[in-house]
């Protein structure tokens, strides 16, 4: 790769909002940057060290927040890239720096000198967000190993450097690994119940693949694919399913068992070097949940009930049917009596959810009303792929808050699922304004064609967006907590919230309208939907509670208990664990569960989900009972919560905003599970 003379990640971006300018960067130009911040940000680690005086807020915390200015701009344009865009030489080069990047951060939570000056600070005087700036670095200090021996330090850094390289591995196969398990049709005729606009996405697929006039069916992260609750061919089914739980541990060049079994093996050696018992203790260590113990019984309360309702579900199941049930049989006999039992059929509600009118008439809207933001679309700003379209975002006010960058199209160089992430992240020091980045695996269809989502679809737009609300509206002064950088288990709380407003009244006729007729869903539909709201929350339940406790069985482990056999260790985890159903696979099984083995994201932690779902479920209790969808009711919550960041304790903020601590109910009542 040969890197152009002027990089220009090497300074701030002249684009506004500090937008990197993604048209001028090479890949090669994430290397040089890259390499130049490390080193930069060492540097300003020495001059900190190097400062005669005694260590003060100013010098020390303050100096400390102010660097890495230049790293933190290269790293977040390149993982973007990693996730959203990777060409073989991105993807080459984030092996080679993910090691680096390990070490450098040992290289500052290792470093005594730098501890010893944090430690000597003396917080009197300063404020409650301040204070809490020196006490999250002390901890993070602590929980990285600053107590340890130098030989203790030199194996530390030798497991990061090695579990850095091991998740990026898992994470590169699983992506390939999803490519190449799509299911190619030769015949459309095998496609009757499909869509007629997902059988076009299904030709574009195949035609971009090289096999022109056959139809490929590209998979989605998740276990089950929602092709399979319309095909009405048995036999497609069955391949679609078995294609997609086979991923990873087929024996081919993409199986990833031997990492699986070296990435529990080495956090459960860094965890006992730490001091706990296993994985899991360390990472509930740093999480809002008390202990690990309160998590394991929450989930543990809810898995009978979750598996009871996923049976009662199966019976009405295979009556409907007239035979005996198979896993690639659920969603679509689910789907059918979902059509006899409540008259409604998600496949015809499509037409009146389109992509763009979702976003501008919908999350938009609500997020107006609520927060008084307005978008304005800003063709003249370009991402960093053609599909990425970016809007300026203005408060109640007029003012540029930030930019919010939308890629929704499924793609060869995309990580599977639905995320976001920052480019840029609010913060008073140094001054910067957000720019946050949606990004979702919706199907293309051919050019000219409208995109039609599935509700299932519709639930990720508004979701994901929750995310970007957290990062636009945050308002804090130092970058270390901004927006999401909140604990694992708290930062899906606000993207669950903003969940609520897909169906409420208002919102819902605001953007749900047939795409040709412009007519509004209509009333009685609205109605049936949410008469069958509990339909399939059985198999919902429990095929993320089977996630989650497979999580949790992977990183209770210590080193003397790995396993030989992932699939047989995988099936006792769940036999275990009561969540073993036969036609409910986890939502992600081992080979290819990419949030707790693709790096440590959530490794321990896929828990978050349903524990934040505790909080939102109570909050959009509260939203009901002061008058829902008003700018009084999300001023209230922008004010104590989503601008908050991890200034202070995100419980603390839910506690100020919801009057006491959150209340288990609503959400059992939310998943049928009284």
């Amino acid at each position: 790769m040969t890197i152009s003379r002027s990089n220009p990640l090497l300074k701030p971006s002249d684009l506004p909002y500090q937008l990197p300018p993604f048209a001028a960067i090479d890949d090669g130009h994430y290397a040089e940057a890259i390499e130049a911040g490390l080193a930069g940000q060492l540097a300003e680690i020495d001059a900190i060290l190097a400062v005669p005086k005694p260590a003060d807020f100013s010098n020390t915390a303050e100096a400390m927040e102010r660097s890495g200015q230049l790293l933190g701009r290269a790293v977040s344009s390149f993982f973007t890239m990693v996730s959203a865009d990777a060409s073989e030489s991105i993807r080459e080069l984030e092996t080679a720096l993910m090691p680096k990047l390990a070490a450098h951060r040992d290289a500052i939570y290792l470093n005594k000198g730098l501890y010893e000056r944090f430690a000597a600070i003396d917080t009197a005087g300063q404020g409650a967000e301040s204070r809490r700036l020196v006490e999250e670095y002390l901890r993070e200090f602590r929980q990285s190993g600053i107590q340890l021996d130098a030989a203790g330090q030199e194996r530390l850094r030798e497991l990061n450097a090695e579990l850095s390289r091991l998740g990026t591995e898992f994470g590169q196969r699983t992506k390939e690994a999803m490519k190449a398990a799509a299911v190619l049709v030769d015949d459309a005729a095998d496609l009757v119940g499909l869509p007629e606009d997902d059988i076009a996405s299904a030709a574009e697929a195949a035609r971009v693949a090289g096999h022109d006039g056959k139809y490929l069916l590209t998979l989605i992260q998740p276990s089950n694919q929602a092709a399979m609750a319309s095909l009405e061919n048995r036999e497609l089914r069955r391949r679609l399913y078995e294609a997609s739980i086979a991923r990873g541990t087929d024996g081919g060049p993409l199986d990833v068992r031997g990492l699986v079994l070296d990435l529990a093996r080495l956090r459960a050696e860094k965890a006992a070097l730490l001091g706990f018992a296993n994985y899991a203790e360390l990472v509930v260590e740093r999480q809002t949940a008390p202990d690990f113990a309160a998590v394991e019984t929450m989930l543990n309360r809810l898995a009978p009930a979750a598996v009871r309702n996923a049976d009662a579900e199966a019976a009405a199941l295979a009556e409907n049917a007239g035979h005996p049930l198979e896993a690639w049989d659920w969603a679509f006999y689910s789907a059918k009596v979902r059509r006899e039992r409540y008259e409604v059929d998600e496949q015809a509600l499509r037409p009146y959810f389109e992509l763009d009118r979702v976003l501008t008439e919908g999350v938009f809207f609500a997020a107006g009303r609520l927060y008084g933001l307005t978008f304005q679309e800003r063709s003249d700003l370009a991402g960093y792929h053609p599909d990425v379209r970016v809007w300026e975002v203005f408060d109640a006010d007029g003012t540029g808050l930030g930019l919010f960058l939308g890629d929704y199209y499924t793609r060869d160089t995309k990580r599977g699922g639905a995320w976001m992430n920052s480019l840029v992240e609010q913060s008073a020091l140094p001054a910067a304004k957000p720019v946050v980045i949606n990004t979702l695996n919706i199907s293309k269809p051919p050019a000219g064609e409208a995109t039609l989502l599935t509700l299932d679809e519709v639930r990720t737009v508004f979701h994901e967006f929750g995310h970007a609300l957290h990062g636009l509206l945050s308002a804090v002064t130092y970058p270390r907590f901004s927006g999401p950088e909140v604990p694992r288990d708290f930062v899906e709380y606000p993207s669950q919230v903003n969940e609520m407003w897909i169906m409420w009244p208002e919102v819902l006729a605001n953007y749900a309208r047939h795409y040709r007729t412009g007519e509004p869903l209509p009333q009685d539909t609205v109605a049936r939907l949410e008469e069958s709201r509990l339909w399939g929350e059985g198999f919902a339940t429990t095929e993320y509670l089977g996630a989650a406790l497979l999580d949790l069985a992977w990183h209770v482990l210590d080193g003397s208990g790995i396993p030989e056999d992932v699939l047989a260790f995988e099936a006792k985890a769940l036999a275990s664990a009561g969540v073993a159903h036969p036609l409910i696979p986890p939502r992600y099984r081992t080979g290819y569960f990419q949030h707790i083995f693709a790096g440590d994201g959530y490794a321990a932690g896929y828990y978050s989900y349903i524990w934040s779902e505790v909080l939102d479920a109570d909050t959009v209790e509260w939203f009901k009972e002061n008058g829902g969808l008003t700018r009084a009711n999300g001023d209230t919550f922008r004010a104590e919560l989503l601008s908050r960041g991890n200034s202070r304790d995100p419980l603390d903020s839910f506690r100020a905003f919801r009057g006491r601590d959150a209340d288990i109910t609503p959400l059992l009542k939310r998943r049928g599970l009284e």
